[in-house]
């Protein structure tokens, strides 16, 4: 099935958050997955549902590193689900590591594990990548990702590494995924922040250098894929309170949204298709709110591979 790559650049945080909330509201099957080289952080924030009481912490030595040691001879997707671990509210995720020096281990799993995730039928995934830098050893995941979503607040300094980010990486995976923009937006100009940052895009994509023939087409255009609201509070209640107050913060209801468009650019599990950005009509209207869903008393478990026998 498909397979989403979240990332940021340079001073955006949010990632994890985002990959979390839109795996709680996904309307299909999907598996969240920690591949942040700096390390992962659902060990420490988020409780697992069949951990030992209210409290029980995810374990750290189920997920990635102990995926990797079972994949040195081939990695496939069935291989996975005995790897995962389920978080209180019914969401899956495979952990990632805790720390930068384990990823220096693991340069060579990136691309086996891109082609594992996209074969995980019939299981989406939602692959948190963390902070991009350049060079970055997950360029043979990205490579795998149908699509490759980049976060961004809309603060001038961000939307300028936003730029020179996206310019580099749409040259790194020239032919391959098409990448997009979320923007982690203020609820107060929730509509404004993200025509802003569209604008921004456009600008730069008009005032670029030509192409040079000799390096093949150019980069795709990047697409403004909506927003997620910036709401401290709904981010705290994602640490295990799930329920109906999460339900109805306006974190859930913008990842709600953003759910469905993405999901709905997946037809039939084919690769996504990102319109051109002239062919969008991006939010305008000033002061606006995150749309709103019917509350709910909890969200929507989601569905990932079942836990594997003697899970804790």
């Amino acid at each position: 099935m498909a397979l989403i790559a979240l990332a940021a650049d340079k001073g955006a945080p949010g990632v994890t958050t985002a990959a979390v909330a839109l795996g709680a509201v996904w309307p299909r099957p999907v598996l969240v997955a920690e591949c942040d080289q700096a390390g992962g952080d659902l060990v420490y924030r988020l409780p697992a549902q069949d951990g030992e009481g209210a409290e029980g912490m995810l374990n750290p030595s189920r997920g990635l590193l102990s995926l990797a040691a079972t994949a040195r001879r081939g990695l496939r997707p069935d291989q996975i689900a005995e790897h995962c671990q389920r978080l209180v509210g019914g969401l899956d995720v495979l952990v990632g590591i805790t720390n930068a020096e384990q990823a220096q281990a693991m340069t060579w799993l990136w691309g086996p594990l891109g082609r594992a995730f996209a074969g995980l039928a019939p299981v989406d995934v939602i692959a948190d990548c963390g902070r991009l830098g350049a060079d970055t050893p997950l360029l043979g995941l990205l490579r795998e990702a149908d699509l490759v979503v980049l976060l961004t607040r809309a603060t001038l300094e961000q939307v300028a590494h936003l730029r020179e980010r996206v310019a580099a990486l749409t040259a790194e995976l020239r032919g391959g995924p098409p990448v997009g923009v979320l923007v982690l937006a203020d609820p107060r100009d929730f509509r404004g922040s993200i025509a802003e940052v569209d604008r921004i895009l456009a600008g730069a994509r008009h005032r670029g250098p030509a192409p040079d023939p000799a390096q093949g087409p150019p980069p795709a255009d990047v697409t403004v894929l909506g927003g997620l609201a910036l709401d401290p509070k709904g981010a705290e209640l994602l640490s295990g309170r799930w329920g109906g107050r999460l339900d109805r913060s306006l974190l859930i209801r913008s990842a709600r949204e953003v759910a469905g468009d993405l999901v709905g650019r997946i037809p039939s599990g084919r690769p996504l298709a990102l319109p051109p950005p002239s062919a969008q009509n991006p939010p305008s209207a000033q002061n606006e709110s995150p749309p709103a869903s019917p509350p709910a008393s909890a969200p929507p478990p989601a569905h990932a591979p079942a836990p594997a026998e003697g899970r804790r």
